[in-house]
């Protein structure tokens, strides 16, 4: 496994990330021997939220990492509060929510302190200032390492950029969903700040499931994506490993963070640092597939 400095942090993670939101509920044994296995792969960084199976899948992973903490980078997030009823969940940035929110998810994850903590979201209409004061006064606590928000909307994170010392921002990016090279993938670096990615396979639309509307693209536009993706795919490099490397190839990513269910998910994502990079003209066969997309709200 290779890694990445994350940020001004001195947190390096790996460059393929646990996205522990795939994980199946009741399923504790399952899950932890996946968990275990992608740690004897070199995975070391796990993402998670308060938000996932309702805090259930903050048990999940502070069970199957039971032991194994110290050598480990844990994220979660807060931001969405449950309805007593559980019948939904309502936003909720606020100092207050997020200063109690932190405990709960420390509990779950039997741990004392979280490598990452992370806002699960953040509108331009949020009190940014408040929750920013949160997420300090956490830190100088020591409950967590370093801040960050999980945003994919410009003109919150150029907010968080000019008043807060977040870590990181992490965001939708793929082939299918390139709204961030507008200006994010430029901008973070220069204040040097990591990216952490989700959705490569673009619910994998890239690899095997059936064209569909999605991010602004037609059907016939995810076809087109899903065909290079194909194209510059071999026996040394699947479809989905090639969709991995197209988020890798930009040197602002720190992590990709892929939704893992099954060993075998695990398996092929892990083996795509040791696949070969793309070409430069693998790249422009997937860049040039289709026309990036454009933030039509948010800037």
């Amino acid at each position: 496994m290779l890694y990445r400095k994350l940020g001004h942090s001195n947190l390096h993670l790996s460059e393929i990330g646990f996205g522990c939101m795939s994980l199946q509920q009741h399923q504790q044994q399952h899950n932890t021997r996946i968990i275990h296995h992608a740690i004897s792969l070199g995975i070391n960084f796990f993402d998670t939220a308060d938000l996932y199976d309702k805090g259930q899948n903050e048990i999940t992973l502070g069970q199957a990492i039971k032991g194994k903490r110290h050598q480990l980078i844990i994220a979660t997030k807060a931001g969405n509060q449950w309805r007593p009823d559980g019948s939904t969940w309502d936003w909720n940035p606020t100092k207050q929510y997020i200063l109690s929110a932190i405990d709960k998810s420390l509990q779950r994850l039997q741990t004392d302190y979280i490598d990452l903590y992370q806002l699960h979201g953040g509108t331009i209409d949020d009190p940014i200032d408040e929750t920013i004061e949160a997420f300090e006064q956490l830190k100088q606590a020591g409950k967590i390492r370093h801040y960050g928000i999980s945003s994919i909307r410009p003109n919150v994170i150029r907010q968080y950029i000019q008043r807060s010392s977040i870590t990181c921002v992490m965001m939708q990016y793929s082939l299918l969903d390139r709204r961030p090279e507008e200006s994010c993938l430029g901008l973070l670096p220069q204040h040097n700040i990591g990216i952490l990615s989700r959705g490569a396979l673009a619910q994998g639309l890239l690899v095997n499931k059936p064209p569909k509307e999605y991010t602004g693209h037609n059907p016939a536009s995810v076809q087109k994506a899903a065909e290079a993706v194909h194209a510059v795919s071999s026996q040394q490099r699947t479809p989905v490993q090639s969709a991995i490397r197209f988020v890798l190839h930009n040197p602002a990513i720190t992590s990709a963070v892929i939704g893992i269910r099954t060993m075998e998910q695990l398996e092929e994502a892990a083996a795509t640092v040791t696949t070969p990079a793309l070409t430069e003209h693998d790249f422009q066969l997937l860049s040039g597939s289709i026309p990036p997309n454009r933030y039509e709200q948010h800037r």
